[in-house]
């Protein structure tokens, strides 16, 4: 298993895998930056660097996370939100053939390892507000203007 650690906008990411795939991607606001990318890490960190730099809008390195049947169920449900888009913790459970399931959807949606790859953030209340977010709601909100910056209008006069 090999670890670095890349400096990003919006804190530290921690990349965490090997031959088998990235089993977690986290982020924090504190931690030393790896001088020495290893080798089977160096697609996902270029990959993430060029999320940020607004050149990448999908991930194809190969993913790997630990957690329960249902909650890899989640996990694959989150990947199918495309880029700039948002979906409901409800349409989410809907999709996932269970209204009733919600509370277990958010939970499993909370458990995500892979930080923007299995992208969370895209997923908000039923009332269209930013709610929970294991990095921080300042987060969510940067990653969200990220992918869908509003666009000014030019007034005509």
């Amino acid at each position: 298993m090999e670890t670095t650690f890349i400096k990003t906008p919006i804190g530290i990411a921690k990349i965490i895998g090997d031959e088998n795939g990235i089993l977690v991607i986290s982020v924090s606001d504190e931690g030393e930056v790896s001088n020495l990318v290893p080798f089977i890490l160096q697609d996902s960190v270029s990959q993430l660097n060029e999320y940020f730099e607004g050149k990448r809008k999908d991930f194809t390195f190969k993913l790997n996370p630990e957690g329960t049947k249902f909650q890899l169920r989640v996990w694959k449900g989150l990947l199918e939100i495309p880029f700039g888009k948002t979906m409901s913790y409800l349409e989410l459970s809907k999709k996932l053939g269970d209204v009733k399931a919600i509370r277990a959807v958010a939970s499993a949606n909370g458990k995500n390892p892979l930080w923007i790859v299995v992208p969370c953030h895209r997923v908000i209340g039923t009332d269209g507000s930013l709610t929970g977010y294991a990095g921080g709601l300042w987060r969510k909100k940067w990653l969200l203007e990220h992918e869908c910056p509003s666009q000014q209008q030019t007034l005509l006069l």
